[in-house]
């Protein structure tokens, strides 16, 4: 069995305690930031002191969901300090995930409430669903349960609902991703792949490039794949210089062209493609907006990093 790293995740949310324990502990609200639930629903309890038990759903796609159960109890400790612990187990045969336990906590700081989480799980399949665990499906669990952290911060803080939040960043994935995979082809296929592309011809035809049009052509390549690839890569503020840098060169590009007409009537030509490579920059700007990261979250303990 390999070992565990349970999940731990941390951010300081800026509004006040009751705020953030309303949102994170009313079903209907907490089902709405999590990406990690599609469903969330108490079961009535019988008298106060027992624990909440609760059932979820998650949707998986192509029809199919997880079910799965659990329950919590929440409790204040010495200097305001909320906890909320819970355990929960799917009982679906699909399920990677067996059992675990963990917690919520929120420490009061004079900037705002520090949120945080710790849990870990059991998983089904023997060393099989170990190895998915460890390489795949925990992995994944972190991730998205920072980015909903992120996303909870970014609806209390600047009020923006999370539907809109997850949209934006679908929007803006589809457009990095596109503009990725069509600086990337284009640096590869025409320039490094195809010998007979005619993107030599073109730069063998300019004066005094006649002796060096497959170097040329080899760096021109491997500076698109790498321009290619900063999509993948930056964000927030870089984000947006690098899509404005985008348009800029894609226009030089398009007006350097002009020493060969002929480009300009070929399929895909520098008119529609990087008309279109534009317009994608163009709408990226447009849906800019401060979007929920993962990154911005604390992914170990303090006592952790003090050990360390």
């Amino acid at each position: 069995m390999l070992n565990r790293k349970p999940i731990y995740v941390e951010i300081l949310m800026k509004v006040p305690m009751e705020t953030l324990w309303t949102y994170t502990q009313k079903p209907n609200l907490h089902q709405q930031w999590d990406l990690r639930f599609s469903e969330i629903t108490y079961i009535p309890k019988s008298h106060e002191e027992q624990p909440q038990r609760f059932v979820y759903k998650t949707n998986i796609g192509f029809g199919l969901s997880i079910a799965g159960e659990g329950e919590s109890v929440g409790n204040k400790e010495r200097d305001g300090i909320m906890t909320s612990s819970l355990k929960f187990s799917s009982p679906n045969p699909i399920s990677l995930i067996l059992e675990g336990a963990g917690f919520w906590r929120y420490v009061p700081t004079v900037e705002g409430v520090r949120f945080l989480t710790r849990y870990d799980y059991r998983t089904r399949f023997g060393p099989f669903g170990a190895w998915i665990d460890r390489f795949i499906f925990r992995p994944i669990m972190g991730w998205a349960t920072a980015w909903s952290f992120d996303c909870l911060r970014l609806w209390l803080e600047q009020g923006v609902p999370p539907y809109v939040l997850i949209r934006r960043s679908i929007i803006e994935a589809v457009l990095k991703i596109s503009l990725f995979f069509i600086w990337m082809y284009q640096g590869l296929v025409p320039k490094l792949l195809v010998a007979d592309s005619g993107e030599l011809d073109i730069i063998q035809s300019t004066p005094g490039l006649a002796d060096y049009g497959r170097p040329l052509l080899t760096l021109m390549g491997l500076g698109e794949i790498g321009f290619g690839l900063l999509f993948l890569i930056l964000s927030g503020k870089k984000r947006r210089s690098l899509h404005k840098i985008n348009i800029s060169v894609l226009i030089l590009l398009g007006l350097s062209a002009a020493s060969h007409p002929l480009t300009y009537v070929a399929p895909f030509n520098p008119i529609t493609l990087n008309l279109a490579m534009i317009v994608l920059s163009i709408i990226s700007l447009l849906n800019e907006t401060e979007l929920p990261s993962a990154r911005r979250c604390l992914r170990s303990s303090r006592e952790g990093r003090d050990q360390a």
